[in-house]
Formats: C-alpha cells, sequence, structure tokens
C-alpha cells in the first residue's frame, strides 16, 4: 500500500515496504505558550522557523495546527499555510475539525496534502471527506466515533474499516485512508498501549493500509518520557505503523535505528550516513 504525497516540488513516498516516514508534530499551540503567543500576535515568522528546524532534524512532512483561543482559523491557518510552504519543501500535513478553515486551506495548497483528520463520527464523514475527494489529498482516520475511543482493540479496527469503505463510497482508494488507532496515555491507564498495538496490528493485517500515531501521548504525566516513547515507537513501527507523528529531533536517530534492525536500510546506509552527520556537527560545536 502506497501513499504518495506532495508539496510543489516533493513528493514523500508511505510504505511499509520503506523508511519509516517523519511527521513533525511541533507546529501545534496545544502545551506551547510561545506558539499559541505568537499565532494571537500573527507572528507567523516564528512558526516559519520552527518549520525550517524541523526539517533540518529530519522531518519528512509537517503537521500544521494553529487551534487555540483567540484565533481565528479560517483567516490563520491559509497564511500559515503559505508561510510554511516558502520555508520548506516537504509536504504538509493539515491539522483542522473546522471544515470551513480546512476548505480554505485546501484552495491555496500546492501538491497534495494530507487531512488531520477524519473520524469515525457521521458529522465528521459526512463534513471532512468531501473535500478529501475534492482537492485530492490524503486523509488520516481517527479510530474514535460517536461512542467515544473504544478500550477494545475490535472495535477501534471495525471503525477504522469504516472510514476506508466511507472513503471508497467517494472513490477515495485505501491507500489514500492513513489510519491512526490512538496512543493515549499510560499513566492513566496501564493497558492502553496493548490495546492500541493490538489495534495497530490488526489493521494492517486486515486493511493493509499506512498508519500513524501520536507517539508522545502514551507517555503523558509520566517521568522520562523519551524512554517510554522510544520504547513504544520501536513496537509500533513494528507492528505496523509507518508514519509516525513526532518531535523529530527527539526521535529521529532512534527511528532510523529502528529501520535499521526490520531490515529496512540496506548495508546500514541511512544509518551510518546520519551518524557522521551528528558526529560533525558535534565535532564542530567542540
Amino acid at each position: 500500500m502506497e501513499t504518495r504525497v506532495s508539496s510543489a516540488t516533493k513528493e514523500v513516498l508511505i510504505t511499509a515496504a520503506g523508511p519509516t516516514v517523519l511527521i513533525g508534530e511541533r507546529i501545534n499551540p496545544s502545551g506551547k505558550k510561545k506558539l499559541a503567543a505568537a499565532l494571537k500576535r500573527g507572528d507567523i515568522d516564528a512558526i516559519s522557523r520552527e518549520a525550517v528546524a524541523q526539517v533540518a532534524a529530519g522531518a519528512d512532512i509537517l503537521d500544521i495546527n494553529v487551534a487555540c483561543s483567540g484565533v481565528d482559523e479560517i483567516a490563520m491557518l491559509p497564511k500559515v499555510v503559505e508561510k510554511v510552504m516558502a520555508a520548506v519543501d516537504v509536504p504538509l500535513c493539515i491539522d483542522i475539525n473546522n471544515p470551513a478553515a480546512l476548505k480554505e486551506t485546501l484552495k491555496i495548497y500546492h501538491g497534495k496534502p494530507i487531512v488531520n483528520s477524519v473520524t469515525g463520527e457521521e458529522r465528521s464523514l459526512n463534513e471532512i471527506l468531501p473535500l478529501v475527494k475534492e482537492y485530492g489529498a490524503a486523509v488520516i482516520g481517527l479510530t474514535i466515533d460517536d461512542e467515544g475511543i473504544s478500550q477494545e482493540p475490535d472495535r477501534r479496527v471495525a471503525i477504522a474499516h469504516k472510514i476506508v469503505e466511507r472513503a471508497a463510497q467517494l472513490k477515495i482508494p485505501p491507500e489514500d485512508v492513513i489510519i491512526d488507532c490512538l496512543a493515549l496515555s499510560l499513566g492513566a491507564d496501564s493497558n492502553v498501549g496493548l490495546v492500541t498495538l493490538e489495534a495497530v496490528r490488526k489493521v494492517k493485517a486486515e486493511l493493509g493500509v499506512n498508519q500513524t500515531l501520536g507517539a508522545s501521548n502514551i507517555s503523558f504525566g509520566l517521568p522520562d518520557r523519551h524512554l517510554v516513547n522510544h520504547t513504544f515507537l520501536a513496537l509500533a513501527i513494528a507492528a505496523g505503523v509507518t508514519c509516525p507523528t513526532v518531535d523529530a529531533a527527539k526521535v529521529g536517530a532512534g527511528v532510523l535505528s529502528i529501520d535499521l534492525v526490520l531490515g529496512r536500510d540496506r548495508f546500514a546506509q541511512r544509518y551510518t550516513r546520519d551518524f557522521r552527520q551528528r558526529k560533525r556537527q558535534k565535532d564542530q560545536k567542540n
């Protein structure tokens, strides 16, 4: 299953047979007071700098979210996306649950973006999928529906089937649907990691579509979050996640090592090249 997304000048291929694709998560004001303040001021230069930093750290795609109190998403999201498109050449993942803001942004996007996201809720399916079809985008499908987030893996898989089937009714191919089986905090329930991993494995076996996860959600509220994140990410990628949503600066080298162990890096070329680059940067600082 190959999902192709693009900017005006660059295409990224997401597939289980290739390297893990990193969706950079940093352009999101949730929990980031400085970014939220910049958005409220209309300072999108700060977002442009963050985009450049994330790509330099290894992000293949950038998730763009401007949702915070006091910000007009319909006006702001297209401005931010235009600014980021001018600053970096990677494809973008447009992260919004406001259909009007999504439509205005899709109108000005150059290439084939990812829409983040649709859910199994009827309102979401009816509002978001037609826009995905109209503008030829790919879409992330969250395994939540009108009854909420289930703690049963099979229920999440059933919602994934529903999203793929409803997309097919609009002639959106399965390769353009990326499923998110949802990572929740282990601090609240020690079984949520197992539930998510089992759902990921079943989605891979039954649907074969590409999958993402907001991987850092798993460690929310815990100490040494990076340790939990890296462990979970390795298990999730092995289970079937092909394009996790992460902070590339924190996990990029770790993902290269995961790909190496999983046989996705011929003769360790990518891993070795990245090591040499990091060593050069370290030597230059010393």
